[in-house]
């Protein structure tokens, strides 16, 4: 398989001092010869009415553009974007998957969306990392990202923060999806998105729905409404029930070619009190490498003391979590007992959450009094390097 070799090192911006916020996840690469394809499954059923995750957060329209009221605004990020002829993906032969690694089953079980879980229990998402060794590499890994750093939430109140989804019915049209710049490591439309689909705010623009008939998750990338379908950077289509990862080099809506929903923190969950699965997260500087279940480098660096894509981190069993409480407890449980995976290049320790209003934004700043050196860095596969 041809490789794709990505810039890495944004210019970041310094966050300000309390209130959600997120840096700049992108893609910065010159674009190669095409790569094979998956094919994608179309139906052509009635609509259904659509549903949106949290009340009154991310209605079925697109997400606002950044205000400054109440949480303060995002910090900057400087990205070059590459740009591409459009054109709509065509299903030529299918690629061969990468292998999945069969990890240990979440003790609660998996998280489910629309009635769908993410993913089945024994999925990396879902992992119980607590008693995976430590990488003997850890500390360099955790010196690079900022020991000194802390936690932060990239999610809030704030409807500009977080990551907006939604779910629609097994009824949902299906539209045409144009894509302007990955094509060739995406999967082919049409995907049963609407054209009022949420889109996150800022550059990276995701758009996430969950078909809840079939059970299959649809992401994109620089995602934007045209009328009858939608352009896209990038897209994917995940199948819920199977352990199935991108081929082998391919991208996804993320730049490690993994999933983005599965890694999210939702207030549904955390109100019902905990999380019990893995949560994403960001750094600035990453090497050209990746572990799986990551697909995809992010960087042309080969500085072996950088994290690749995939690598996984816990929250040491010894730091003490008992002075927390809430939505911050939760969090923090969840990284001890699954940890958080290296999905993309942005702001060092941003963990992602899912755009909602009613999440305490005095209760997530808890998260960031969580030094960088809390962290470790587990054994879960070795770096494949070259895609």
């Amino acid at each position: 398989m041809r490789t794709r070799i990505l810039a890495a090192g944004l210019a970041l911006a310094v966050l300000a001092a309390c209130g959600g916020g997120g840096g700049g996840r992108h893609r910065t690469a010159a674009k190669p010869a095409a790569l094979p394809m998956e094919t994608s499954t179309t139906s052509t059923s009635a609509p259904s009415e659509t549903t949106t995750t949290s009340p009154s957060t991310t209605t079925a329209a697109p997400a606002p553009a950044p205000t400054t009221t109440a949480a303060p605004a995002r910090p900057a990020t400087t990205a070059v974007h590459r740009t591409a002829p459009a054109t709509t993906a065509k299903p030529p032969a299918a690629a061969a998957p990468a292998p999945a690694p069969a990890p240990a089953a979440a003790k609660g079980g998996a998280a489910t969306v629309g009635g769908c879980s993410m993913f089945p229990a024994d999925n990396p998402w879902n992992q119980d990392v607590t008693g995976l060794p430590v990488d003997p590499n850890s500390d360099n890994y955790i010196a690079s990202i900022g020991a000194t750093g802390h936690l932060h939430p990239d999610f809030g109140s704030d409807p500009t923060y977080g990551i907006p989804y939604l779910v629609v019915g097994a009824g949902q049209p299906n539209v045409p999806i144009t894509y302007t710049d990955y094509g060739d490591e995406s999967d082919p439309g049409p995907f049963p998105i609407p054209q009022n689909a949420p889109v996150e705010a800022g550059s990276d623009a995701h758009v996430l729905v969950v078909d809840s008939g079939n059970c299959t998750l649809y992401e994109l990338y620089d995602a934007h409404p045209n009328g009858q379908g939608w352009n896209a950077g990038a897209g994917a289509k995940w199948p819920l029930n199977t352990n199935q990862l991108r081929p082998e080099g391919w991208t996804s809506a993320d730049a490690a070619g993994l999933p983005i929903l599965p890694g999210l923190a939702r207030f549904d969950e955390v109100s019902g009190g905990a999380i019990n699965h893995a949560l994403r997260f960001t750094v600035q500087h990453s090497q050209a490498g990746h572990i799986h279940p990551a697909t995809h480098d992010a960087s042309s660096s080969t500085n072996p003391n950088l994290p690749p894509m995939g690598l996984r981190l816990r929250l040491k069993s010894s730091f003490d979590v008992t002075g927390f409480h809430g939505e911050a407890r939760a969090v923090l449980d969840a990284l001890k007992r699954y940890g958080m995976i290296v999905a993309d290049n942005g702001s060092n320790w941003y963990i992602s959450g899912a755009t909602d209003r009613r999440w305490n934004d005095d209760d997530l700043n808890q998260l960031k009094t969580v030094p960088g050196s809390a962290f470790e860095a587990v054994q879960t596969g070795t770096i494949r390097h070259g895609a």
